[in-house]
């Protein structure tokens, strides 16, 4: 590419060999999908792929794996993106010489730079003080990642900054008057005023009246901001003290609320906390009372923190938070027994023959069709761009799958085993679990994260850090079916709503025969809703996954015993049994043990606190209610790995046999 045509105070720079072609930023590949696949409603999220991407980060978050992970992969995909470096030499108050190699990130990513005969980047290197340097430099990224699918990395160099990171700092407080002195000098704002005069666009009179106009017009703009903010709180704040002023004249307590009344109408920019503040603590002084008045406070406030739970609340969750309907599978009388992954495969064939959004991409998805065969022949018949292999890099996955969600695809994005998806976690938990909430339902990313995990033989590969997950991407949902054919239907399931999740198939249930349904396509597996596997009377077992198979085994030993052991299936983690079907369980059985392949504390804390905080089954329990969990460390290899690292059936037999030895020690008497 030749050099632009200007002075050389005024050049950008680009890297050698080239010719023409928030922390986390999310490459994404749709704009290929929509130019190649066919049956997808473009018109609504796109122009036939005809657009680019833009990124942005500053110098110092440049050392962090996720720019890397992005780097690497957008070069890989040639996603056509603009992603700009914004660099002022330093990360907060930490020199670029503690940051990066060389001091210089478009010089250490020199390896990225296309050539006549390898795709990369195009790199450009820019002074951020020099205007018409930057609108040719971005013009020309703009033509490069449009037209040719081409990413471009611009390293904008020279950046002053005039104010502290925050206001709790100061950057006069870590740079020497050297440095100041040339920020004031080499100020974007200075520069351009500068050049506008140089120029003769405009006077520096003409210059000093729009100056003085433009800070009129951002005092005035601020102040009218803040009232239209203001002035529904302060409205509020009318309608309590009103209230108060009735309930003063008939209480005990009129000194208090006086009081409290008088300091609410003496704030003038009340917060809504300093409203909810005054009600709630009104309350407590006048809680030995009744009165109309009382009734008329409850009432205002009820509705207050009604308003204010849509306002700061909502939309964690879509609003059905979960779906009740179930599709239960149907046999022929021909159906055959088959592998697991049998029933995965054929439903996902049915999924990407009738739904042309779809599409998964992951690691060994495409070629091999997943390690488990799930996805055998797949990529065959409905191509690369729909089965997809990428690498080894989980952060990106789960990015692509955030792109292509929020431009209208319903990706679904691998990630091979369940202890690799917390390389993604972050995103997860940061990007995509907050995406509705943090925008109230006006955006959403619908990405299916398929993984696999529990019970295998390797301390790597059979992970079950569920307590951590759940804690972390409350905003998705935590599917762990059980079988193939409950994976199956909540694939099917998930693909008729908006809520992003997480699902977890079992990783030694692929090769365990299941009987084919006849009606994949129609079937669904309910979203938040347990299924009872073994009715029992005398304790209620709660598990899933893999665990659950042993679980149910144990049951029938424990009836050979005399204990009548009810089963439950959780399924979904996240949202968790919404119509509370556990706790009928308990009232019957009155006795809970919780069964988990995770961590002590971890997933099964969780469930022991939904079920007994919020489902109050303490009001039922005859025995205390326990969990059984893994050790507290990652599974040793092998067989008997597994067998002393996680529940075994004779740890579950004996658990619930020393419940009913405490009980009943003479019909229950001590196994050791």
């Amino acid at each position: 590419m030749e050099k632009l045509d200007r002075p050389k105070k005024f050049q950008c720079r680009y890297l050698p060999n080239s010719r023409p072609n928030a922390k986390t930023f999310r490459p994404c590949p749709g704009f290929k999908i929509y130019r190649n696949v066919e049956g997808l409603p473009a018109e609504k999220f796109s122009e036939n792929g005809n657009e680019i991407a833009w990124g942005t980060i500053g110098n110092a978050s440049t050392s962090e794996g996720h720019f890397w992970e992005t780097l690497n992969a957008a070069g890989v995909m040639q996603v056509p993106m603009v992603l700009s470096v914004w660099d002022d030499e330093y990360g907060i108050s930490v020199h670029a010489k503690h940051q990066t190699t060389k001091e210089n990130i478009s010089e250490i990513v020199k390896g990225f730079q296309r050539d006549e005969e390898n795709k990369g980047y195009e790199i450009i290197v820019v002074n951020g003080w020099d205007y018409v340097a930057l609108i040719e430099a971005y013009e020309k990224a703009e033509k490069i990642a449009r037209r040719e699918h081409c990413p471009v990395l611009i390293h904008v160099v020279e950046l002053t900054q005039p104010q502290g990171h925050s206001t709790s700092g100061s950057h006069e407080r870590y740079k020497n008057e050297q440095r100041l002195s040339w920020e004031r000098e080499y100020d974007c704002n200075v520069k351009f005023r500068k050049w506008i005069l140089e120029n003769n666009i405009s006077t520096d009179e003409e210059l000093q009246n729009i100056e003085k106009e433009i800070k009129r017009e951002v005092r005035e703009g601020k102040k009218k901001a803040w009232n239209k903010y203001a002035e529904p709180t302060k409205a509020k704040q009318k309608e309590l003290l009103v209230v108060l002023s009735k309930l003063a004249k008939n209480t005990e307590k009129k000194d208090t609320v006086v009081k409290l009344a008088k300091d609410l109408n003496a704030n003038k920019e009340p917060l809504k906390k300093d409203l909810a503040v005054a009600a709630r603590k009104t309350l407590r002084a006048i809680r030995k009372e009744n009165s109309e008045e009382k009734s008329q406070l409850l009432n205002w406030l009820k509705e207050f923190e009604k308003d204010m739970a849509n306002d700061y609340n909502s939309h964690l969750y879509i609003e059905s938070n979960g779906i009740q309907t179930e599709v239960l599978p149907e046999y022929d009388e021909d159906s055959a027994e088959v592998d697991g992954r049998i029933i995965l495969r054929d439903n996902f064939d049915q999924i990407f023959g009738n739904i042309p959004e779809t599409l998964i991409f992951g690691e060994d998805t495409g070629e091999i069709g997943d390690v488990n065969q799930g996805l055998e022949g797949l990529q065959k018949k409905y191509g690369k761009l729909r089965v997809a292999d990428v690498g080894i890099r989980e952060a990106t996955i789960l990015g692509q799958g955030i792109g292509m969600a929020m431009r209208g695809l319903r990706p679904i994005a691998e990630i091979q085993y369940l202890d690799y998806v917390m390389y993604a976690i972050q995103g997860m938990s940061d990007d995509l679990a907050t995406l509705q909430y943090r925008t109230k339902g006006k955006q959403k990313a619908p990405l299916i994260i398929r993984t696999r995990g529990h019970r295998l033989e390797g301390i790597w590969h059979s992970g079950s850090q569920m307590g951590g997950i759940l804690n972390l991407v409350r905003g998705m949902y935590v599917l762990v079916p059980r079988n193939m054919t409950k994976a199956a239907g909540f694939y099917n399931t998930l693909l008729k709503q908006d809520t992003p999740a997480l699902l977890v198939e079992c990783l030694n249930g692929y090769r365990l025969k299941e009987k084919k349904p006849s009606n994949l396509a129609d079937l669904r597996t309910p979203i938040g809703k347990v299924e009872t596997i073994r009715e029992g009377s005398d304790i209620t077992l709660v598990s899933y996954g893999s665990t659950l198979r042993i679980v149910t085994q144990t049951a029938e030993e424990l009836s050979e015993y005399g204990i009548n052991a009810e089963v439950i299936d959780i399924q979904s983690l996240l949202p968790f049994d919404l119509d509370h079907d556990i706790v009928k369980s308990v009232e019957k059985t009155n006795r809970l043990l919780v069964i988990d392949e995770d961590v002590p504390g971890g997933a099964s804390a969780y469930i022991l606190d939904k079920v007994l905080n919020e489902q109050n089954a303490w009001r039922y329990l005859d025995s205390k209610p326990q969990t059984l969990t893994a050790k507290e460390h990652r599974p040793a290899y092998g067989t008997d790995g597994d067998y002393f690292s996680k529940p075994s059936a004779e740890d579950i037999f004996e658990k619930v046999y020393s419940i009913f030895n405490e009980v009943n020690p003479e019909e229950y008497p001590a196994i050791r």
